[in-house]
């Protein structure tokens, strides 16, 4: 029996479950019930082992739930884009030199994802004053 409990958490890697029941409640695009999630997910996982995941997603504020009936309905409160925009900022913040990593991923895109890349830049506002972001100082 062991072998089969081994076996299931060998089929997800860690953070696959977060990102599978994330991809049911893009696809349903509204609120869909954890038994539905479930059921969306092959039925192999149990109705509590979804709760969970479905609570961890709204403490991470990538989900929230809204009254249904006698319980609860789970929605995506992030896009897919705003998922992966802060997964590349968990990135780049989590190693020594920032501008480093940067340089590395602009050296790495095609011509047309730079021109976009630049394009995106200039439409921006500038800096605030006083602001630091990425360890630059405001003045």
């Amino acid at each position: 029996m062991g072998d089969r409990s081994e076996s299931r958490r060998a089929r997800r890697a860690r953070g696959a479950l977060e990102s599978e029941v994330l991809a049911v409640l893009w696809a349903t695009g509204g609120p869909v019930t954890p038994a539905a999630i479930q059921q969306s997910l092959g039925g192999d996982l149990a109705y509590t082992t979804v709760t969970t995941i479905l609570a961890r997603l709204a403490e991470k504020g990538l989900a929230d739930r809204v009254p249904a009936g006698r319980g609860y309905a789970w929605r995506a409160v992030a896009a897919r884009e705003e998922l992966a925009a802060r997964q590349m900022k968990a990135l780049l913040t989590r190693g020594e030199t920032p501008t480093a990593v940067l340089q590395r991923f602009v050296e790495q895109l095609s011509p047309a994802e730079g021109a976009v890349l630049r394009s995106l830049l200039a439409a921006q506002p500038p800096p605030a004053a006083g602001r630091s972001d990425a360890g630059r100082g405001g003045d």
